[in-house]
């Protein structure tokens, strides 16, 4: 056995679970103790601030400078308190992860003496260096300032012995650079269109807000046998691997008892992100061996995206902890489940009405109607730009199989749902309705709860997924930052219920009732966005055949996807609803256009490496010995009992040259193509012929490589396998 693989298992078999102790049994103890929380601002901040940053808080408002010393004052104190030394401005760039830069709260007082000092104009706005950071051409290197800016809707929290504010980050000339920023103005777009099509149905709406829960799957990885694989090490996923004879094929490790040491680390988790004010509550094993998840508790959509940012830092600290590390990408393992990270997305009211659960009574059902079908539209019209906001280099592997969405955007209802949106279809009509039909047609809805409760299921295999009172987004990344899809959806969905409400105000101003003009207008849309709607099985062969004949697009390049941001419809929600200017979503184009490529670069030359120096000479040694072990038989015995007994020898001396043969030629052939494309500057351009001329050698190389693995002896082989990577917690 190779000398890395040996001493990566050896440190396995000493592993000895960490043992956690909770601070006390009630979470509600420590629960928020590391976050300026309301309680915290009421101790250490005077009146007026706190009444200013609540304001600020739930009516969107600026704090001026003068109260923001006030609050900066409090939250200094608070800090130092917890034993804090450092605050930095802590932000979500175009990278996947956050950044950020600390600071020492140390300054000269007056006579020239030391104090800790923390202003207003420091907490409200700093200037790191923007020139380093994803940018998409909107920043040059001799153009570095960049701004961040406090959001005031996400408290601030302590990590270690750092203040961490969170912020927005932008250009100097004031384009967004990070994700959080097209966010919040998603979320304020869907808010002002939300309130003007529920004040049809209740005046003292005058405000919507969005919810999520995500639903994070990771895989855990023993620390020893990851330093073990250059390539999980490098790129999240091995590049290399011949399935387990058993995976998951039973279906044992779902819901099954959680091993001893990841339980420990589960614990531990959960303790950091509860004092942290993430409010974590369920842990399972998930379906393959060494993969599990987590949930939250839905919280509003900005600061649930900060907690998943937030947590994901957390949780590669704390799997350190524990001699573990954790796999975020998507597809780290070939042939069992990939991680996602699932979407559930709502909207709700400030009067406590959740806006895509069934009502008490026909009224608040068509409401409910109301927005499904708006949301069901928006899905439909908007199909190339959800699948742009979640189809990754990562993400691509994961997209079709093993209980993962396809590509193909589709949403599900439920049989009984569907069965509803038509009843609206067959019953109204162009000319006005009846009493008679009105009121059948309000009987008919008042039915809805009851059919929710008892009829509705989930399809797993659904992208965009109705549960009940809420749509769960399946098809983004476990890796990926919530943002992209939340303010692709969101700002589809302000764009389309701005639409819906001017179609509806029009019938009015023609003479139509509300409910009738309401119902008109669904109709239509309810027709237009059938083609969305699909129950079945999304992984059938029919489906990919019945999808393109209804006109839904089924695109897996990454490079083509990633384009259709800036398709005239995409570009209505985006820019149209003021989320993005064009020069900001042409610049996020260009940033994953060359996110896309360097991570398929990465990926090549370090598959390359291992390929020529790892498995090609162990390859070439185990066929010595068989050469060896061949012309001793030559030695021993005579031509008739040689040819007997060692003609299977000739044959696996073949079968390995031709594997190495081909894996050098391939991986020559892989270089090549590299260069070339390394060789475009504009990076649309690069991205397409990297996913044309390169992407194919990393399957090809790696089928040869797999056949290797399962003849080569086993004591030579050198990186460990997936039986070991997979069953070792």
């Amino acid at each position: 056995m190779s000398t890395i693989r040996f001493q990566a298992l050896t440190e396995l078999l000493s592993r000895v679970p960490k043992e956690v102790k909770l601070p006390s049994n009630k979470v509600t103890d420590y629960y928020g103790d590391l976050v300026f929380n309301t309680d915290s601002m009421r101790k250490y901040l005077s009146k007026e601030a706190f009444k200013a940053v609540i304001d600020a808080n739930q009516n969107g408002g600026a704090i001026d400078r003068k109260m923001a010393s006030g609050v900066a004052a409090g939250m200094k104190a608070w800090a130092i308190e917890n034993n804090v030394t450092h605050y930095t401005h802590w932000f979500q760039p175009l990278t996947d992860g956050t950044a950020e830069k600390h600071d020492g709260f140390i300054d000269y007082g007056d006579g020239g003496h030391m104090i800790e000092n923390f202003s207003g104009d420091l907490l409200t706005q700093q200037e790191p260096d923007a020139s380093s950071f994803p940018s998409g051409g909107i920043r040059q290197t001799f153009e570095a300032r960049g701004y961040t800016a406090w959001d005031v809707s996400s408290p601030a929290f302590i990590v270690g012995t750092t203040l961490c504010i969170p912020t927005v980050f932008i250009s100097y000339t004031g384009e967004a650079l990070d994700y959080k920023t097209p966010l919040l103005k998603a979320l304020a777009a869907v808010d002002e269109a939300a309130v003007g099509v529920c004040q049809y149905f209740d005046k003292n709406v005058t405000k919507v807000h969005t919810n999520l829960g995500w639903e994070q799957e990771y895989f855990l990885i023993d620390e020893a046998l990851y330093q073990a694989r250059p390539d999980l090490a490098l790129t999240g996923r091995t590049l290399m691997g011949h399935s387990s004879s058993k995976d998951q094929q039973l279906d044992d490790h779902y819901f099954g008892s959680i091993p001893e040491r990841v339980t420990n680390f589960m614990m531990e988790l959960e303790l950091e992100c509860h004092k942290l004010g993430i409010p974590v509550k369920t842990r399972h094993n998930e379906v393959a061996p060494s993969q599990f998840e987590l949930a939250p508790i839905y919280e509003e959509a900005n600061l649930a995206n900060d907690h998943n940012q937030l947590l994901m830092d957390v949780m590669k600290k704390v799997a350190r902890h524990h001699k573990f590390r954790v796999l975020f990408h998507e597809k780290p393992f070939a042939g069992i489940n990939g991680s996602g990270k699932h979407n559930n997305w709502s909207l709700g009211t400030d009067t406590g009405v959740v806006l895509l659960a069934p009502g008490k009574n026909p009224k608040g059902n068509i409401q409910f109607l109301c927005f499904v079908v708006n949301t069901l539209m928006a899905v439909y019209k908007n199909q190339d730009l959800l699948r742009a906001s979640i189809l990754t280099a990562s993400n691509s592997h994961r997209l079709g199989a093993n209980e993962a969405p396809p590509s193909i955007i589709s949403a599900f209802l439920g049989d009984e749902v569907s069965k509803m949106l038509d009843k609206i279809v067959e019953e109204v009509g162009e000319r006005k309705m009846t009493p008679d039909e009105k009121t059948a047609l309000k009987l008919g809805i008042g039915r809805i709860p009851e059919i929710i409760l008892d009829n509705t299921d989930r399809n797993r295999t659904s992208p965009f997924a109705f549960t009940g009172n809420r749509f769960e987004f399946r098809a983004v990344g476990s890796s990926t930052n919530n943002a992209a899809a939340m303010t692709a959806l969101n700002a589809a969905v302000a764009v389309q219920l701005t639409e819906f409400k001017n179609a509806v105000d029009f019938l009015i101003e023609e003479g139509i009732k509300k409910d009738e003009a309401i119902f008109q207008v669904m109709k239509k849309m309810i027709i237009e966005s059938k083609p969305i709607r699909f129950n079945g099985d999304g992984y059938s062969d029919n489906w990919v055949e019945e999808a393109k004949e209804r006109g839904l697009t089924n695109i897996t390049s990454v490079p083509e996807s990633i384009s259709k941001y800036l398709d005239p419809e995409a570009k209505k929600a985006l820019v149209g609803s003021g989320v993005m200017t064009n020069k900001e979503l042409e610049a996020r184009v260009e940033v994953e256009m060359e996110k896309f490529t360097k991570k398929i670069q990465i990926e090549s030359r370090v598959l390359g490496d291992l390929a020529i120096n790892h498995i090609v000479p162990v390859a070439v040694a185990y066929q010595t010995k068989l050469i060896q072990n061949v012309q001793g038989l030559r030695d021993i015995f005579d031509n008739g009992e040689f040819e007997e007994m060692a003609g299977a020898r000739k044959d696996l001396i073949r079968q390995i040259s031709n594997h190495i043969s081909t894996i050098k030629a391939k991986v020559i052939g892989m270089v090549a193509a590299r260069k070339e494309c390394n060789m475009i500057e504009d990076a649309t351009e690069s991205a397409f012929a990297y996913d044309k001329n390169v992407c194919h050698y990393l399957d090809e190389i790696r089928y040869h490589i797999d056949k290797l693995e399962l003849v080569v002896d086993n004591e030579m082989w050198p990186l460990p396998k997936y039986r070991e990577l997979l069953f070792n917690n």
